[in-house]
């Protein structure tokens, strides 16, 4: 696997048997499983919770972090902790869910549904995942981050625009970016989506922030912001609609930027540039059906004031699981 230059992944459950009915990582071979990874050359572990208990999850997950410390070894390690839990912290009655405590044992996390290769999958996490963003932005930043799941952009389930929009959505939300798709048969048109270098940079940012809806209107468009180093942005306007493109106008200021700035836009995927627009100047975008529109947009230095920028080409290497 490595010499193809992909990462080794493998799938664990801390339970007598995985989802699947087959063994399971007990409690007393935690310490035996992560370092038999680790003499593997495993670089992710995604360990599932069927067949456990509350109560082992709680001592599992963080006895399963430690052990794979102590291999030495650099293991990734995706938790389904919080998705055993209800997904989010209690509010009255429900689960508890300790994001603080998460970030400190695992790299990722899954909270919700398992993704199927379906529109109605995809908008269903991205439903759950922006209704709930004030509990699970915060959550996020860089060593740990929410997982809505994989990407299903090569299977059969999307079109060309759902997959295009997809993979912005899940850049956005700071997802981690892993492939389920067969790699020896995938599409140009899927493999152009999925290795868009300037969205492996925004989705790599240092910063770590995860976005946020910011626009949610009744003629299906939404609109998402993520904060980005050197004072950069990334903006995802999204289409709902299932019939024709809709032509969608704002300005920055309705979409709250800051006063007298100057930005200027790349397009994601056209890579068509809109130098010196201003924080106060309206602007449309045509959003196709179930599409969306990306933009990377990053401040100009004015004459008042220095800002310093970064070009979206610079000082970057994609690196894709």
């Amino acid at each position: 696997v490595h010499a193809r230059g992909l990462k080794l992944g493998i799938y664990g459950d801390l339970g007598t048997l995985t989802c699947g009915g087959y063994p399971g990582t007990t409690l007393d071979r935690v310490e035996q499983d992560a370092q038999t990874f680790a003499e593997w050359g495993v670089d992710m572990l995604k360990l599932d919770g069927c067949y456990s208990s509350g109560e082992e999850q709680a001592e599992g997950y963080p006895e399963m972090a430690r052990a794979l410390n102590a291999t030495g070894h650099p293991i990734v390690y995706s938790c389904s902790w919080p998705a055993y839990q209800g997904g989010l912290p209690p509010q009255g009655e429900g689960c508890p869910v300790n994001y603080t405590v998460l970030a400190e044992v695992c790299n990722l996390w899954r909270n919700y549904d398992d993704i199927q290769d379906s529109w109605d999958s995809v908008l269903s996490i991205l439903d759950w995942f922006f209704t709930n963003q004030d509990v699970l932005q915060p959550a996020a930043g860089p060593g740990h981050w929410n997982d809505p799941d994989m990407l299903v952009i090569g299977n059969f389930g999307l079109s060309y625009e759902q997959s295009r929009s997809q993979m912005a959505l899940w850049t956005v939300m700071a997802a981690p970016l892993l492939m389920s798709t067969d790699l020896r048969t995938i599409s140009p048109s899927a493999k152009e989506i999925l290795q868009n270098q300037l969205m492996i940079q925004i989705n790599q940012d240092p910063l770590g922030i995860q976005g946020r809806r910011i626009v949610k209107e009744k003629s299906l468009i939404e609109v998402f912001l993520r904060p980005l180093s050197q004072g950069a942005s990334a903006l995802v306007f999204f289409s709902r609609r299932a019939d024709i493109p809709y032509v969608y106008t704002t300005s920055l200021a309705k979409l709250h930027f800051p006063e007298d700035a100057v930005y200027e836009v790349q397009d994601v995927y056209s890579g068509e540039i809109i130098r010196g627009l201003k924080t106060e100047d309206n602007f449309s975008v045509t959003v196709n059906p179930s599409g969306v529109v990306m933009w990377y947009l990053y401040p100009v230095a004015q004459p008042w004031r220095v800002v310093r920028q970064q070009a979206p080409h610079e000082g970057f290497r994609p690196v894709l699981l």
